[in-house]
Order: structure tokens, then C-alpha cells, then sequence
């Protein structure tokens, strides 16, 4: 085991502190819309710690320590092309402002509102199903990273009995988040998530300034030049051999931050718990951070791990390492378990215990806010509205934790069954996209085309499903089976060798924007060709004769919610910005500017310098990568203080909030026919408004 005992003294302290933040928000979540949207009271600061910390989990690090040791700072440069979406979503708070502003509890509510009842039944079914898969791995993976960073034995005897830790493992994990959902609901995963981001933040920055102490960057510098030519970890112009992490990826996954933004389910409760629109927004625009600074840490670590594992001054502390990888099963797990063996043996105990506990912070919270997440899908968005009648509040309330009780079940069963066959991030990518392929077309048509039909959204997510599914299927098909199919021809040979193409020419992160492309065109083309239909949005968002009071932060000044006048205001920056809101935004937005610039610039040079026979050479892109890597090594500092004591802050107000809120019962994700008062309230309670004729 590697733990030593001041290591397990940081861990048994870190779970007292989770502990203590749930119980703490027990008499908050004793309503629907408190247990599900933490009674829509949450700061942008507190949000963005939090929601970021949510998306944070072990399988996240896991995935881009995969990247990370493939293409190294080469997903930096590319993942640049991001920079103009990344713009538009921080200024405009793409999806997210409009979201807040249906008041809906869960995305397929939305979608009754804006189309139909049977179509919120089917999305929420398809949600539901894609989003369970997606997360089923999500416990194996943790536990098999838990073991290798620990060092915890496959089994252990006690007595006659052996028990094996796999199992063991999972279940005290999900047992952890159960216990935090089900102690205060949506309250008590952001506050938990909060305090688990404050933690591994400040632990991540620290580990990253240790690496570079231990590993000098001449060392660093040099595992990276001796990659072979074609796999560059330096030179964004290198990539010619990499499959996976190539170039058309990160033009995928720019297009998917735009297209998909907020259609991925996994972290619903966050969607609808800012104070308003405005703070979601802002909570939106701050997030970016972690991407530009925040994630350093996923490209340090496997970097001194590929140091560690391949220099030979490391040889002889890394043997252990390379005998273990070399008894795994699949490529897959290997690449799965390479960090954490490595880890265990580079850092020292104290820091090693500090790394374990903010690992264990970034499994927990992704594993409370995703069970948090489809349990509630399942029973606001499936069970309800196939039953008509409304529950009890604590009927309501019980359904939804035996909800997120079984989806925990589900979870533990399928990892143990589980077996690996392909990288993470397109294992990820092809069973969200099942959801995600469609959603993303009735969600942005639905929130800012009027013309967008029911017919359309029916069959845009037809069509990302099925072409999802498909490919998913495809990529799960083991080699030695499509090798049978191709071995016995006629049509079943033409179809393994069509499989086998695929697998070996593709990715599940190609064949993903294949399915997202289809959809658009389809959603397109119904809403324009098929029966015209106009929807009202502004009952839909709450505007006009439909705004509901204390929902927007320019009231007083603007009371009926005029169109923008100035220039700034059609950019985004309405009169809802003020105070410190617009130097905020124009610093978050200058440094994506800034290097979405340089890429343009440095990628025309880089080019220009390689047709003309004289490339960059992968030393001086070294050189340049080690300037970027202080640069925004310091600047993590800052932000992560900025952060922590907004979000302090933030904290307070919740709870101040949270005491003087009343629980609404009829705020429960129900969409019907109550009118609409039309002079400041959604409907005559107050709670989501009613269903819209389109």
C-alpha cells in the first residue's frame, strides 16, 4: 500500500469536512425545487467552483491524462480554435441566460413547453438511457484509478473469506454520494462540490509547481522531442500519425462547446440553480477559467509521468510501473491505469495524501451530481408525465431518491461487468452524443428560432440517435468478431469489412459530428419545408407581458425588458452588466481574444515557415511552451484565489437565501394549463409558466 498514515489522516479529514457541508444543508431540500435546483439561490462564484468541479471527475482526469500523454501541449494550441466560441458563450451566455429564463426545472420540461408533452417524455427517455450508459463507466474507472494510486491489493483475505476491493471500492465510493445527495439534495451537492473545488484547485496548482521542481524542464523538454516523427507533443504541425488527438478533434470539439452547450444532462441541477438569469450567465462566462488555466494540471502530470516512465534516469523507480501495465489485459486499461501507478511512485507522502483527497473530491462530486442528475430526469421527465397526476411533496421526494438510488445500482453493476475496449473520451463522446446528437438542434431552435417546429425537434433527435447508436455499436464490437464476419463473406463479409474500416479509419468523436451534422440539417429543413408553425417566446422566456419580478438584474432600470440600443448591447453586454460585471467580462474575454489572435497569427507563420522548407523547429516550440506553462501556472494562482473568495461569499448569501425563501409546492417541473397572469408572474403561483401554443 502507498499511502502513509499522515496520508489517511488528510483523507479521513477531507470526507469529515464533506460530511459536515451536507448535513449542514438538510432543512433545504425539503421541497421540489429545493432538492432539485437548490430553490434557484446559487451566485455565480459559488456556481462556477462548484459546477466546474462537477465536470471535474476522476474520469475527466483520467481521460485528458490519456490526451496529455499522447499530444501533450499540441491540444493546447489546437484547442485554441475554441477561442471564438468560448467568446460567444462567455458574452452572450449562449443557451445558459435562455435556459434560466424558461424557469425550468430540467431540460425536457423545457422541451413540454416548447413542443409537446410526448416529445418531453421521449427526450427524457433517451436522456435518461444515453446518460446512464455514459456514467456507468464512471465508478469502475474511479475505483481501478483509486486502487493503482493507493496501491490496494485486487483482494484480501479475511479468515476463510476473500473479498475482492474492485467491488468494495465502488461501493464506498457511490455510497459517499448517496449519502451527500440524499442529505440535502441539488444544496448539498453544489456546497459539497464548492468546498471539493476550493480544495483540489489550490492542491492541483501546488502539485504542478512540485512536477516542475522535480522534473527539470531540460528533462521534460527532451521526453518530448524523443517522440517519434508524426506524434509531436511540442509542434501543433506534428500531429500527421496521431489517430485519436489529431487536429479534427479539437475543430469537433469547438464545434460541439457551441452546439451542445448545456445539452449534456449529466450536471442538470446546475441549469436552473443560479438566482437568475444574469448570475447564470456570469457563472458561464467565469468557467472558462478552468479551461485556460485551471486544466494545466492534466498536461503536467502526464508529462512527468512520461518523463518519469521512459527516462532512463527513472528506470529502475519505474520498473514496478511498467511490470504492472505490462499485465493488462487491453491497451485501453493500460492507458487508463498509467497515471495513478505512475503518481504513486513520484510523490512523496503528505502531497501524495493531498493528491489522493482531491482525487476522491473530483470522484465524489461527479458521481453525486450525476446521480443527482438522472434520477431526477427519470422521474420529472418519464414518470410524471406518464402519470398526469401530481405526488405529495414527500412522495415526491422519495420517488426521486429511489430514483437516484437505482440509477447507483445500475452504475455499480454495469462497471463491474465492464471491460475497456476503447479510449475513454470516445467511449464518452458516442453515448452522449445518442442524447446530444438532436438535443442540440430542439434546444437552440426551441430557445432562439420561433420557427422551429414539434415535427422538427421529433426528427432531429431521431436522427442523432440513431446514427449515434449505431456508431456506438460499431465501436463496441470486439476485433476478433467483425475479423469473423469479414472471414465468412457474401453481405456479412461486406459489412465486417465496412466495420473494420471504420474502426481503424475513424473515431467516435468523427463519427459523433457526423450524427450532430445530420440533425441540424434535418431540424432545418422540417421547421422551413413542413407546416409552419411560430412559437411565442417570449411567454416561453418570461419577457414582455411575461416577466416575472425579481428574475433580472436591470429592473429598476429597465422594467419592461427593452431590445438593446448601443452597439455593446447587441455584442452581449446588456444593462443587466454593471458594477464590476463588465471589467470582469472584458478581462475573461480579452485573454481567449488574446489567444485565439496568437493562434491565428502563429499557425499562418508556423505554416508559411514549414511550405518554404524552413519549419519551427521543435526546440524553439519547447522553448515556447515552457514561457506559456509559468505564465499560466502564475495566473492559476490568482484565479484560484479570486474564486475562493467570491465563492465564500456567495455561500453565505445561498444560505442567507435559502432561510428566507418559502417552498413553493406547486414548483415541482409540472407544465400546464394555468394562466399566465401576464403582469410579472410566469403563472398565478409563481412557478414555471404555462405550456406554450405553438
Amino acid at each position: 500500500m502507498h499511502l502513509a498514515t499522515i496520508d489517511w489522516i488528510i483523507l479521513v479529514a477531507f470526507v469529515a469536512m464533506l460530511v459536515v457541508g451536507a448535513l449542514a444543508t438538510r432543512a433545504y431540500a425539503n421541497t421540489v425545487a429545493g432538492f432539485l435546483s437548490a430553490n434557484r439561490c446559487a451566485g455565480r462564484y459559488l456556481m462556477t467552483v462548484a459546477f466546474n468541479m462537477a465536470q471535474l471527475g476522476v474520469i475527466t482526469l483520467v481521460w485528458y491524462f490519456q490526451v496529455g500523454y499522447d499530444v501533450g501541449y499540441t491540444q493546447v494550441w489546437w484547442g485554441y480554435l475554441e477561442g471564438p466560441a468560448m467568446i460567444v458563450l462567455a458574452v452572450t451566455g449562449w443557451v445558459m441566460y435562455r435556459f434560466r429564463e424558461t424557469r425550468a426545472l430540467t431540460l425536457a420540461q423545457f422541451f413540454e413547453m416548447r413542443y409537446s408533452k410526448r416529445f418531453r417524455v421521449f427526450s427524457g427517455i433517451v436522456a435518461f438511457v444515453s446518460g446512464i450508459i455514459n456514467y456507468a463507466i464512471f465508478p469502475g474507472v474511479t475505483a481501478r484509478f483509486f486502487m493503482a494510486i493507493c496501491g490496494f491489493p485486487d483482494t484480501v483475505a479475511i479468515g476463510e473469506s476473500v473479498i475482492e476491493i474492485f467491488p468494495l471500492v465502488m461501493f464506498v465510493l457511490l455510497g459517499l454520494a448517496l449519502f451527500l445527495v440524499f442529505a440535502g439534495g441539488q444544496v448539498a451537492v453544489i456546497v459539497t462540490d464548492f468546498l471539493q473545488g476550493l480544495f483540489a484547485n489550490a492542491v492541483f496548482v501546488f502539485l504542478c509547481f512540485y512536477l516542475l521542481w522535480r522534473f527539470d524542464w531540460v528533462d521534460l523538454s527532451a521526453t518530448m522531442l524523443a517522440l517519434p516523427e508524426g506524434t509531436s507533443m511540442v509542434n501543433p504541425l506534428g500531429l500527421e500519425a496521431e489517430k485519436n488527438f489529431n487536429v479534427w478533434y479539437w475543430l469537433i470539439s469547438a464545434f460541439t462547446l457551441f452546439y451542445a452547450c448545456r445539452a449534456w444532462q449529466g450536471d442538470q441541477g446546475y441549469n436552473s440553480a443560479a438566482i437568475n438569469p444574469h448570475e447564470a450567465r456570469m457563472a458561464q462566462l467565469l468557467s472558462g477559467w478552468r479551461w485556460r488555466v485551471l486544466m494545466l494540471v492534466t498536461i503536467i502530470v502526464p508529462l512527468a509521468v512520461r518523463c518519469f516512465l521512459t527516462s532512463p534516469e527513472h528506470a529502475d523507480a519505474a520498473a514496478t510501473v511498467h511490470e504492472v501495465l505490462a499485465a493488462q489485459p487491453t491497451d485501453a486499461l493500460k492507458a487508463e491505469l498509467r497515471t495513478p501507478l505512475a503518481l504513486a511512485a513520484i510523490l512523496p507522502a503528505g502531497l501524495l495524501g493531498l493528491v489522493v483527497a482531491a482525487m476522491l473530491g473530483a470522484a465524489v462530486s461527479t458521481d453525486d451530481t450525476y446521480l443527482h442528475s438522472w434520477g431526477a430526469i427519470f422521474v420529472q421527465d418519464v414518470v410524471l408525465p406518464l402519470r398526469g397526476k401530481p405526488l405529495s411533496t414527500k412522495a415526491h421526494l422519495l420517488l426521486l431518491k429511489v430514483a437516484i438510488f437505482g440509477v447507483a445500482v445500475f452504475a455499480f453493476t454495469f462497471s463491474l461487468l465492464y471491460e475497456p475496449t476503447q479510449y475513454i473520451a470516445m467511449f464518452a463522446a458516442l453515448s452522449a452524443t445518442v442524447f446530444v446528437g438532436g438535443a442540440g438542434c430542439a434546444i437552440i431552435g426551441g430557445l432562439y428560432w420561433k420557427r422551429g417546429s414539434t415535427q422538427a425537434a421529433w426528427s432531429a433527435m431521431l436522427t442523432g440517435m440513431g446514427l449515434s447508436a449505431l456508431a456506438f455499436a460499431i465501436f463496441q464490437l470486439p476485433g476478433e468478431r467483425v475479423s469473423g464476419w469479414e472471414a465468412m463473406g457474401g453481405a456479412a463479409g461486406s459489412a465486417g469489412a465496412a466495420i473494420a474500416w471504420l474502426q481503424a479509419n475513424t473515431t467516435g468523436q468523427v463519427l459523433s459530428f457526423f450524427a450532430m451534422a445530420a440533425s441540424i440539417v434535418v431540424y432545418v429543413s422540417v421547421s422551413v419545408f413542413g407546416p409552419r408553425t411560430e412559437a411565442n417566446l417570449d411567454q416561453v422566456l418570461h419577457r414582455g407581458a411575461y416577466r416575472v419580478r425579481g428574475e433580472h438584474a436591470d429592473e429598476v432600470a429597465d422594467p419592461e425588458g427593452g431590445r438593446p440600443r448601443t452597439l455593446m448591447e447587441k455584442l452581449g453586454f446588456d444593462r443587466e452588466y454593471r458594477g464590476w460585471d463588465r471589467p470582469i467580462a472584458y478581462v475573461t474575454v480579452g485573454w481567449p481574444l488574446f489567444f485565439t489572435l496568437l493562434f491565428l497569427v502563429g499557425t499562418a507563420y508556423a505554416v508559411w515557415r514549414k511550405t518554404s522548407g524552413d519549419p519551427i523547429s521543435d526546440q524553439a516550440w519547447s522553448g515556447w511552451w515552457h514561457a506559456w506553462t509559468w505564465i499560466v501556472l502564475w495566473v492559476s494562482v490568482a484565479v484560484v484565489a479570486w474564486f475562493g473568495i467570491g465563492g465564500l461569499l456567495d455561500l453565505k448569501r445561498m444560505f442567507r437565501l435559502l432561510r428566507e425563501s418559502q417552498g413553493n409546492e406547486r414548483d415541482d417541473g409540472r407544465v400546464d394549463d394555468r394562466p399566465a397572469t401576464g403582469s410579472g408572474t410566469a403563472a398565478a403561483d409563481g412557478s414555471a409558466n404555462p405550456k406554450n401554443p405553438s
